[in-house]
């Protein structure tokens, strides 16, 4: 994120590139679509307009709950920087969570001499998860080896305990090389 990201006006900057076909009109339309989509709403504050700053973000909405070896359950607060324009938890945001539970969870079992590489992740988006809600993720080893970590996810409401979405994460480990 630069210097001017945090109150764009309209879709266009000097680097943007518009095709001489679009008419004016289709470009005010688009520029309109994007503003109601709330695209150009993006009032970070200083803290959060830097490099990764989603990171800094969405840990700070994500509380432990237990810790035990193989298995990890967190509750994350559906708050306004992590939500979407309907009302409910981004998708994005839940994929962050996903990555970072999962990675936690597969770290019970892999020791530091390896590296885990996270080569594939699944989501299935099933309900969503409106605002102020608390969302329980529960992660589990599915399966680790010698070469590779495979962790089950779930998120449901806290309250009704709704499944909300699952998701599974594969990681490869890669053998730290000692200098």
């Amino acid at each position: 994120m630069g210097e001017n990201c945090s109150a764009p006006t309209r879709m266009e900057n000097k680097n943007s590139v518009i095709s001489e076909k679009l008419s004016a009109e289709s470009i005010s339309k688009f520029n309109r679509f994007l503003k109601g989509m709330g695209v150009f709403n993006l009032n970070f504050p200083p803290q959060y307009d830097t490099k990764d700053s989603f990171s800094e973000l969405s840990r700070s909405l994500l509380k432990v709950q237990h810790i035990h070896r193989g298995k990890i359950s967190c509750i994350v607060s559906v708050k306004p920087p992590i939500m979407n324009i309907y009302g409910s938890l981004h998708g994005g945001a839940g994929g962050d969570v996903a990555v970072r539970v999962a990675t936690a969870c597969a770290r019970t079992i892999v020791g530091k001499d390896k590296e885990l590489f996270l080569g594939e992740l699944s989501i299935s988006y099933l309900s969503s998860a409106p605002e102020n809600a608390e969302v329980i993720v529960n992660a589990s080893v599915v399966r680790s080896g010698r070469n590779l970590t495979v962790v089950a996810l779930d998120f449901r409401l806290k309250d009704s305990e709704k499944l909300c979405y699952i998701s599974r994460a594969t990681f490869y480990h890669v053998p730290v090389a000692s200098l």
